[in-house]
């Protein structure tokens, strides 16, 4: 029995939809405080990418890439459609509550030159960010969670946030614990992404280089940004 003559399966499809949905709209009505600790290997099919690199949420993503749900229904895309998903892969990619989103937009507005470039440039700088491109660890949640437990040096200072923007020549370290030198020593032996021409890390040392600022080239995650930009500047 097909879709369109099973008043049941019918039901089961708009409720799988409408739970979809509240998924991705969670953090709109989230205090500021936390992050996303739903499914991510949902959140991977819904945006259509690796957004959590998870080694579970990258396989349910490459296994079936498409949305999940029974009885899928193709649906025509809205131009709002497509820059909510936009400014969602950017919300779970990089741990943003909306606020936080916002606030960024809104300094990304005054920096010279192009606002969204600029946007996901200063998300690129951040610590967490940094900590997970440079190879200390194997996601960003993981980077998030060292950071905040007091992890991590910068040129030789503890820092404790995430949202830190480092700068051209700026050292990252680890504390010098030896548990933590174990731990990270191990991370850091695992199997890591292409590294940026912007950041150099020392395997042996532990000790990442930040030897300039990232450009638009540099941005690590596929989005399309002016769907962004319009959407935030409405």
């Amino acid at each position: 029995m097909g879709l369109r003559s099973d008043p049941w399966a019918i039901t089961a499809a708009f409720a799988n939809s409408y739970r979809l949905d509240r998924v991705l709209r969670k953090s709109e009505s989230q205090p500021s405080m936390g992050h996303y600790t739903g499914p991510k290997a949902r959140i991977n099919r819904r945006l259509g990418g690796i957004i959590f690199e998870d080694a579970g949420a990258r396989k349910a993503y490459e296994n079936r890439d498409y949305p999940p749900g029974m009885h899928q229904r193709r649906k025509k895309v809205t131009d709002y459609g497509v820059a909510l998903t936009e400014k969602q892969k950017i919300k779970y990619y990089y741990g943003f509550r909306e606020k936080q989103l916002r606030k960024y937009f809104e300094k990304a507005k005054h920096i010279k030159g192009n606002a969204g470039e600029n946007l996901l440039i200063l998300c690129e700088r951040r610590l967490d960010n940094v900590v997970r491109r440079a190879g200390f660890c194997l996601t960003r949640p993981q980077a998030r969670q060292g950071i905040v437990h007091g992890h991590f040096c910068v040129n030789g200072r503890k820092v404790d946030r995430p949202s830190y923007q480092v700068r051209a020549g700026d050292k990252i370290t680890i504390r010098n614990r030896p548990n933590l030198k174990k731990l990270y020593a191990e991370l850091a032996e695992a199997p890591r992404q292409e590294g940026t021409g912007w950041l150099t890390f020392d395997t042996d040392g532990l000790e990442a280089q930040v030897v300039g600022l990232p450009g638009p080239e540099d941005i690590s995650l596929p989005i399309e940004i002016n769907t962004v930009v319009a959407f935030l500047s409405r």
